[in-house]
């Protein structure tokens, strides 16, 4: 059976571990071509069990009053398709930093079956660091893609995932030298599972040097910082994984 693609995103009341999905929107594609059909998409608005912070709605631009007449995702009548597609086993779903939404989901009861990252994909073909940034919008504009899409807003995310992910997913075909469905599915969901190599400090002392050059110039700063990720390691596996390497 072929697989599909779901391009998805949601948008939330914050990113602590309190914090719930306030939309969601997500469009169907083959995962052979990864055009994703424009009658799939689909975007709604639910209330969450906490009211929406202003830090977040400055954000997103979604209101407590745009959410006070919905009805909760869990309650919603389209909730029961949306867990049986995504979960799946021929599903894919496609997210930008997938691991905020799979963790989003997860909250909602919903397990994805498959997973493919396009911020973990970025960063693994960014071979020579020619990305500064690697946030959804950035490479938006870096890579120069010509969409009328709203910036942090749940269509308007997928949108630019629908035109991202298939130029990643040719990059990763001219970089693993095969396009057997099989064996790419296989490299995609490997790169998405595991933690990412960071190449560039965007940050700090260093900032604008590559892991590499402060290995030689100054190992004792990447001991220093990979002590002070292993003490507070949540959502800090990438640079835990990438100073153990540096360091070796």
């Amino acid at each position: 059976m072929s697989k599909t693609l779901v391009y998805l995103d949601t948008e939330t009341t914050g990113n602590t571990p309190e914090d719930v999905l306030c939309q969601i929107a997500y469009g169907t594609a083959p995962f052979e071509t990864g055009i994703m059909d424009s009658g799939s998409i689909f975007c709604e608005l639910y209330k969450p069990h906490k009211k929406i912070p202003p830090e977040a709605s400055a954000v997103t631009h979604i209101t407590n009053r745009m959410v006070a007449d919905k009805v909760a995702f869990k309650d919603s009548p389209e909730y029961t398709d949306i867990k049986t597609l995504l979960e799946h086993p021929d599903t894919i779903m496609v997210a930008h930093n997938a691991k905020f939404d799979v963790g989003m989901l997860v909250k909602e009861g919903i397990t994805p079956s498959n997973v493919i990252c396009t911020l973990r994909l970025a960063r693994h073909l960014d071979k020579e660091n020619k990305i500064p940034r690697y946030n959804l919008q950035y490479l938006r504009y870096f890579l120069e893609m010509e969409i009328d899409a709203q910036a942090h807003d749940a269509k308007g995310d997928i949108l630019v995932l629908a035109e991202l992910f298939p130029r990643l997913k040719q990059k990763l075909i001219k970089d693993i030298g095969s396009e057997v469905s099989d064996v790419l599915l296989e490299e995609l969901l490997a790169i998405s599972t595991r933690p990412s190599l960071m190449h560039m400090f965007t940050f700090g002392k260093y900032n604008g040097m590559s892991v590499q050059e402060v290995a030689s110039l100054d190992p004792g700063y990447l001991k220093w910082m990979l002590e002070q990720k292993r003490q507070n390691p949540a959502d800090e596996e990438d640079w835990i994984y990438t100073l153990e390497k540096a360091l070796q």
